[in-house]
Parts: structure tokens; C-alpha cells; sequence
């Protein structure tokens, strides 16, 4: 191993054990490395950063991150060598057009989770009728869905516990009795179904492997092609369920007068937000609850 490579692995190491994941610096900081190695050098310069981070044909907000990730490994070079020069920053723009969500109706839910249910493997339809009904249900991420083990769920409580989510951060998600034991049940056919699984997670595939987010993905798009949800112009993403949980309960409360101020700290928690301002995005994301919040501040100025 070089000597450069050697300062990517204790640099992650050292910002690793104040509680950083660094998943996309550990990922590209030894490509970067070798690129500044075939340069014949073993110094980072601003030219060798902004040729190797714009080679990708990938989106300027990559492009963004992949120099970034090299600006902060060469902040760390500075003190060990010299004559290590720090790329700047704005090359590239560092943010991206937020995606308007996909607001799934109640009627293209159950729809969704029928397909699922009518899959021909018995294992297999179980596995995804129960996902997606719990992402509906609880608005939780694919990822934190994919990463539950079958300990992380209390039935008899009626809570799941998601560990080391996005952030670093682990919550509490309380169920509805109805999802409950719609877990309850999908656990007793998958022992039925699956008795040996061959792995400690929650949702498993028709092989009892661990249920991976490419097939996730597949079935997905298989699925809400199927039930007419998925257009040429129209394109769901599984996060738009998440979405769609959080603008259901901002209606329902703004329909029923809720002081949604008070609530939303709440709501942001239950999300796994690290702040209101992304729970509150949704107002402005989705024209229906823009109508709404208009017409209750138009009821307030009246006198």
C-alpha cells in the first residue's frame, strides 16, 4: 500500500471514530489516489483534484461531492504535507432541484399492496404486500425498512426500533394496531413458508436470504407499472410512499383544525428528520396542502 493510500485509510479512520460514516469518501478517496499516483506524483494538487473528480460523466451534484470528498482528505493533507494544495469549492453546483413527490392516493395503495399480494411465489408476495404496507403505514425509508431485524420488532408493545438510520440517528416508531398485527401475521407465514432463514432480517426473500433493494426496486416498478400508477410521464419512486405518509397526515390535520406548529416537531421526529425545516417542505411540495394552509390563514384574517 502507498504512502498516500496509507493517509486516506488513517484519515478516514481518525473522522470515523468521532461518529462520521464517510460510506462516499471511503468509496472514491482510493480512486482518487490511484489517479494521483498514474500522475506520477504523490501530492495533491487543485489540477489533479478537479480532473479526476469532473472524469465521471455523472451529475454536477456528484461532481460536487466527489471534489468535496477530496477537499476534505486534502484539509487533512495540509498538516502533513505542505505542499498539498486544497481545491476550492462551487466548481460544480453542490445542490440539486428536490424532486416534487409522487402523493399516492389510499385507492393506488391498496392497489399496489393487492399486486403485491398476487405474486405467484407465496413467500415472495407476503414479503412485498407486508413492505410497502408498512412503508404506507409508518412512512419509514426503504433502507431503514430493508434493515430491520426480526428483534427490532415488539409486537406486543406495537413498536420497531430503527438502529443507526440516516445521521447516525435510531428512534422509536410506534404502530397501529392494524399494522401490528399485519406484521404479526406476515411473521407467522413467513415461518411457515421459510422455517430456515439464513439470515437475522425482518423481510426476506423467496430464497430466505436477506431482501435486497434491487429487487426491491424491480418489483417495484414491476408492480406500480401493473397497476396503471407508472406512466411514460409519470414516475413513482418507492420514496414518494414515505412522501406520501407525511403529506396524508399534514391533510388530515390541517383538515380537522390541528395546531400543526405544535405537531410538526412530532411528526419530524417520527420521520427521522433531524429538523422540522424537512418535515415542513411538504407544504410547499404539494399543491393541495398549499390550498389548505392558505385557506385557514385566510380564515384567521378574517374578522
Amino acid at each position: 500500500m502507498s504512502v498516500l493510500a496509507n493517509h486516506v485509510d488513517e484519515y478516514l479512520r481518525m473522522r470515523r471514530s468521532f461518529g462520521f460514516k464517510l460510506a462516499f469518501p471511503g468509496r472514491v478517496l482510493p480512486e482518487f489516489v490511484a489517479h494521483v499516483e498514474a500522475a506520477g506524483t504523490d501530492t495533491i494538487t487543485v489540477e489533479l483534484a478537479i480532473e479526476w473528480a469532473g472524469s465521471s460523466d455523472a451529475a454536477p451534484i456528484v461532481l460536487s461531492h466527489r471534489l468535496g470528498a477530496v477537499r476534505g482528505f486534502a484539509r487533512y493533507m495540509t498538516t502533513i504535507d505542505p505542499a498539498t494544495q486544497v481545491p476550492p469549492a462551487g466548481v460544480w453546483p453542490s445542490t440539486a432541484t428536490r424532486p416534487a413527490p409522487y402523493v399516492w392516493s389510499d385507492t393506488e395503495i391498496r392497489a399496489l399492496l393487492n399486486a403485491a399480494g398476487g405474486l405467484s411465489d407465496p413467500l415472495r408476495a407476503a414479503t412485498y404486500e407486508t413492505l410497502f404496507g408498512l412503508l404506507a403505514a409508518c412512512g419509514m425509508r426503504i433502507g431503514e425498512a430493508l434493515g430491520l431485524a426480526r428483534t427490532d420488532v415488539d409486537l406486543e408493545r406495537g413498536v420497531i426500533t430503527i438502529n443507526d438510520a440516516k445521521f447516525g440517528r435510531s428512534r422509536f416508531v410506534p404502530m397501529h394496531p392494524t399494522t401490528t398485527d399485519a406484521l404479526g401475521a406476515y411473521l407467522t407465514r413467513r415461518n411457515r413458508l421459510c422455517p430456515r432463514a439464513d439470515t437475522a432480517s425482518l423481510f426476506v426473500s423467496s430464497r430466505g436470504s436477506a431482501l435486497a433493494y434491487r429487487s426491491v426496486h424491480t418489483t417495484f416498478i414491476d408492480l406500480s407499472t401493473a397497476i396503471g400508477v407508472r406512466t411514460d410521464s409519470v414516475r413513482p419512486r418507492i420514496h414518494d410512499i414515505r412522501h406520501s405518509f407525511a403529506v396524508r397526515t399534514l391533510i388530515n390535520w390541517h383538515r380537522a383544525g390541528a395546531d400543526i406548529e405544535s405537531r410538526m416537531p412530532a411528526l419530524s421526529n417520527y420521520l427521522g428528520h433531524t429538523n422540522p425545516s424537512g418535515t415542513y417542505w411538504y407544504l410547499t411540495a404539494v399543491p393541495e396542502l398549499m390550498e389548505l394552509a392558505a385557506a385557514r390563514l385566510d380564515t384567521r384574517g378574517r374578522p
